[in-house]
């Protein structure tokens, strides 16, 4: 059963419940990273339309670009991927792709980030592509506060196999029937 969480403020809330998924998934995320997913959370709150795109053709569209819009774009890349990877792994199958398109997708625009960006901002998004899955498995945790898992045992599977996600394979392996070997495709 889910909690209302009232926080004074938007930006609070929205971190409450960062935090409140950081702890069922068991995790703690740095500072840095956990501000800008909230913030990340916020932007798109306001903006509900934009699942209609198509990350594929936006990444590459970037690569022809120069200076502020290349950054711009790769940086919507990086931020659509992970809230699609997180909060809506339902996209990837009625596109007929994987969860993992969108985590390759996600990774690679925020380390082509990292490597134009000043130093500052090159940590910065050097640690969102690096933890990219992490921050999906917390983004999946907030997802799943209700009770309900938001994959199949079949997607969780195959996401923990491609990215390595843990909260997947806890998923996988929570009923204490099925056992995955990694590299495999095999449970047993």
């Amino acid at each position: 059963m889910s909690r209302l969480i009232l926080e004074p403020t938007v930006v609070a809330q929205w971190q409450a419940l960062v935090q409140e998924a950081q702890r069922a998934c068991d995790l703690n995320i740095d500072e840095t990273l956990e501000s800008y997913l909230v913030f990340l959370l916020m932007r798109f709150a306001t903006q509900p339309h934009c699942t209609a795109r198509i990350m594929a053709e936006d990444f590459l569209g970037s690569q022809s670009l120069q200076g502020s819009n290349r950054i711009d774009r790769l940086r919507d890349v990086g931020d659509h991927c992970l809230l699609f990877s997180g909060l809506f792994p339902q996209l990837a199958e009625r596109r007929l792709v994987q969860i993992s398109y969108f985590v390759n997708i996600g990774r690679s625009s925020y380390r082509q980030l990292a490597d134009v960006m000043d130093r500052g901002w090159a940590r910065v998004y050097g640690n969102l592509s690096d933890t990219f899955v992490v921050l999906m498995d917390v983004l999946h945790a907030m997802r799943g506060l209700g009770g309900e898992p938001l994959l199949t045992p079949i997607q969780a599977l195959e996401l923990w196999q491609e990215t390595g996600s843990q909260r997947s394979y806890r998923q996988v392996c929570a009923d204490g029937r099925v056992l995955p070997l990694p590299g495999t495709g095999i449970s047993h």
